[in-house]
């Protein structure tokens, strides 16, 4: 069974930036399409960024299109979050998900991003 683990997390500053690491274990994530989600305080766990297994598409929720970047090194059987511009509504646990067959059904224990004011 394929083992994601997240790092990278952190306490930042409004402006500030974060880069997010998914790396996978036991496995190969190459063939995946792989996302980044978030949880808030109280909030449902939310979509922020997926990537396509060769990592030609991409997609953002609206709210951060144009800070975060999602990219993949298929070679190092990772995924990656770059952070930038941070809000304080960025604060949330980060999650990173394979998508095996139509939904993501694995995922990764989370790490914790807090941007303050």
């Amino acid at each position: 069974q394929v083992q994601l683990v997240e790092s990278g997390g952190g306490s930042v500053q409004a402006g500030g930036s974060l880069r997010l690491s998914c790396a996978a274990s036991r496995g190969t994530i190459k063939m995946y399409r792989m996302g980044w989600f978030r949880q808030a305080p109280g909030k449902e766990r939310a979509f922020v960024a997926d990537i396509s297994w060769g990592g030609g598409s991409t997609d953002y929720a609206d709210s951060v299109k144009g800070r975060f970047t999602i990219s993949r090194d298929n070679a190092k059987n990772s995924v990656y979050l770059q952070m930038n511009s941070l809000k304080p509504e960025d604060t949330a646990v980060y999650y990173c998900a394979a998508r095996r067959v139509n939904t993501y059904d694995l995922w990764g224990q989370g790490t914790q991003v807090t941007v303050s004011s």
